[in-house]
């Protein structure tokens, strides 16, 4: 399950619904002070994630000039979405971020595309549906997320969710997750428990079951994003559970992509290392001037 530290919304960060020619979703949004801005940055969460795993990153991104806007994608927590798991084909999901990036368009100086985990395979999608046409990104982040199916342990545990959604009560899986991952894991504040309940329990399960297949089953298309004309990170922890690293430090290269690796960040370097994320991804998405 995706996980989070702090559920503290930063000073100055604003929710609301932003709309689309796809429809509404919830967002976190961080402006920078005026006259500061020097771009925008979509940021597209991760299985059973949410906009607020990036919560850590919000403040950090909007203080060193960057517009930082965390979706919830359709069917995730406060977003709407149908009990139909055709909804949430990937290509379907791809349409909602070039959607969603356009209505961010006007934000004033370049648009960045970030994606976490299945976020990057969506971000992914999104440019190679955009593709040949001119792309509105200047950029493409890829943050623990790799070239094809996750690796074959998380299959397996993604495989037994999937199923498990298919029949069993959305508040029993709960449980029955809690009580394995207990195993080893830091205890997290009462509220932030009882917000990772209450966004499970207000995720679309047919959102996850068809996104969980996507993790199971996706095709390795490197090749096809090397050829698209925009630049390319890859970020992640030192130890990643869900991908194997050596194999996103392959797709970097074979991406010809920037590459970045934080210590302590796990699968979620924006949560467990914000700080240290925060200046790779500005580093990253500075003009070459300012570096």
């Amino acid at each position: 399950m995706s996980r989070v530290l702090t559920i503290d919304v930063p000073t100055g960060v604003r929710a609301y619904q932003l709309d689309t020619d796809r429809g509404p979703f919830a967002v976190l949004d961080a402006s920078p002070s005026a006259g500061a801005r020097r771009g925008t940055a979509l940021l597209l969460p991760g299985f059973t994630g949410s906009k607020e795993d990036f919560l850590p990153l919000l403040a950090p991104l909007a203080g060193a000039g960057f517009h930082a806007v965390a979706i919830d994608g359709r069917g995730q927590y406060e977003s709407p979405g149908p009990r139909e798991e055709s909804a949430y084909a990937q290509w379907e999901l791809a349409r909602d971020a070039v959607a969603q990036s356009a209505a961010l368009a006007d934000g004033g100086g370049p648009l960045h595309l970030l994606g976490h985990s299945l976020g990057g395979l969506i971000a992914r999608a999104a440019v190679l549906d955009a593709a040949p046409a001119p792309l509105p990104w200047a950029s493409l982040t890829l943050m623990s997320c790799g070239p094809a199916a996750v690796g074959a342990a998380q299959r397996v545990r993604t495989r037994m969710l999937v199923d498990a959604l298919g029949g069993m009560d959305m508040d029993d899986i709960w449980q029955v997750m809690r009580a394995l991952e207990a195993d080893g894991a830091t205890a997290a504040a009462a509220e932030v428990e009882a917000f990772r309940h209450r966004r499970w329990m207000s995720t679309v399960p047919e959102q996850l079951i068809a996104t969980g297949r996507q993790l199971i089953d996706e095709p390795d298309r490197v090749a096809e994003l090397a050829a698209a004309p925009l630049r390319k990170l890859v970020v992640s922890g030192a130890e990643d559970g869900t991908w194997p690293v050596p194999g996103l430090d392959e797709m970097a290269r074979r991406l010809r992509a920037e590459r970045v690796v934080i210590d302590g960040g796990g699968h979620s370097p924006g949560v467990h290392r914000p700080a240290e994320t925060a200046r790779a991804l500005t580093a990253f998405w500075s003009p070459a001037r300012d570096r």
